[in-house]
């Protein structure tokens, strides 16, 4: 998957409030079972399963089986790039602004670049 999609599939999984709730969940308790986050949240088992899939899907967490269950854990390595590419768009748009700011402290007499 190019670095585009892998950054597009972390925004639409984070884009539902449960599986937010999911990611912060796993970060602050570590890694657990679907059965105990639905313990924790005010959702079934059967949607945390659903959440937990996405967010797999996404690459924002990873399961192992143990038993007749699994256990779910944060992978943060897709947050990072997501937070790379807002540091990029953030500083293109830094720019952007310092040029303006440049241009109206000069009282419009260069053109913005």
């Amino acid at each position: 998957m190019s670095r585009d999609r892998e950054v597009d599939a972390v925004f639409s999984a984070l884009s539902d409030s449960t599986r937010r709730e999911v990611i912060r969940r796993l970060s602050e308790e570590g890694p657990t079972t679907a059965t105990e986050l639905a313990g924790l949240l005010p959702v079934t088992r059967q949607a945390v399963s659903k959440h937990l899939s996405a967010l797999e899907e996404a690459g924002l967490v990873a399961s192992t089986a143990e038993g007749r269950s699994r256990r779910y854990r944060l992978t943060p390595g897709p947050l990072a790039d997501a937070m790379g590419w807002m540091t990029d768009v953030g500083a293109e748009w830094e720019e952007r602004l310092d040029a303006l700011r440049r241009h109206v402290a000069d009282g419009g007499r260069r053109r913005p670049v």
